[in-house]
């Protein structure tokens, strides 16, 4: 059921990126013994978070490095997180804006495939 939900996430996450035009990324709790990461050919980068490491402690790293270099959007509903990812710079977005971004992206694609 866990791959299921993530897979839906990441296939509308693709959308979101192929639509907008946005750089996505997504992370993952993991369990593995290091910090993991994959990269679709032109797709979502996906990490994987280690067993020490939960990961929203992987996303606080990333806007810290990236947030001064990149316009960079966390999406949270964890409010420590939220904090944390404003101090380094990073733009907070909510899940249920995320959700309306999606599905604003999904319509879009479904009207330039309705319409070819």
């Amino acid at each position: 059921k866990r791959y299921l939900a993530r897979e839906k996430l990441l296939k509308r996450m693709r959308t979101l990126q192929d639509m907008s035009g946005e750089r996505v990324v997504v992370v993952f709790d993991g369990t593995g013994a290091k910090i993991t990461e994959e990269r679709e050919t032109g797709g979502v980068q996906i990490f994987y978070a280690d067993a020490s490491h939960t990961a929203d402690t992987v996303i606080e790293r990333l806007a810290a490095k990236y947030a001064s270099q990149f316009t960079v959007r966390v999406c949270t509903a964890d409010r420590m997180i939220w904090d944390g990812i404003r101090a380094s710079g990073a733009e907070w977005i909510s899940p249920d804006m995320l959700r309306h971004e999606v599905g604003r992206a999904e319509g879009a694609l479904r009207g330039r495939i309705g319409g070819d």
